[in-house]
């Protein structure tokens, strides 16, 4: 399932920094979006994407912002746009993002990704999409998991 939002979604509209004082990850889950939108937690699943306009995940740098999408269940974040911290803490904690400048998915839209690619084939609208290019190293460490786990297999460093 697909869910978009619009432009500007900041980090506090993602997870309130009420909520980031804690060490137990699965509770972020339970606050995520809740501002924005307060039924997305009951429905949001394993494997669900999220749809954003420009900008998303402006705002502060916390890595709990993605954190808490990637352990609500959402295996992907689309948007026209993304704050950089955003993009990078979302790879670093293995949360895939893509950017398309301009995308046209909505709220429901049937999705087929190809990562490597970054092709976004929207099977309802019998649209695609191509990404903005990802270097292959962040390919690499999406496909690890995220970043520490990537440096346990690959780094000469004791985590």
């Amino acid at each position: 399932m697909t869910y978009a939002y619009g432009d500007n979604i900041d980090t506090d509209r993602i997870i309130a920094g009420k909520y980031t004082k804690t060490l137990d990850f699965s509770t972020l889950a339970e606050h995520v979006l809740e501002d924005l939108d307060p039924t997305f937690k009951s429905k949001v699943q394993k494997g669900d994407t999220l749809i954003a306009g420009q900008n998303f995940g402006c705002g502060s740098s916390r890595e709990q912002a993605p954190l808490a999408i990637k352990i609500s269940g959402v295996s992907l974040v689309i948007a026209k746009s993304f704050a950089r911290i955003f993009f990078r803490n979302s790879i670093n904690i293995g949360l895939p993002v893509l950017e398309i400048k301009d995308h046209d998915i909505e709220s429901g839209d049937e999705l087929k990704v190809d990562l490597e690619k970054g092709i976004v084939m929207n099977l309802s609208k019998k649209t695609t999409h191509q990404a903005a290019p990802m270097p292959k190293v962040m390919i690499d460490i999406l496909q690890e998991g995220g970043l520490v786990l990537y440096l346990k297999k690959y780094g000469n460093y004791q985590i």
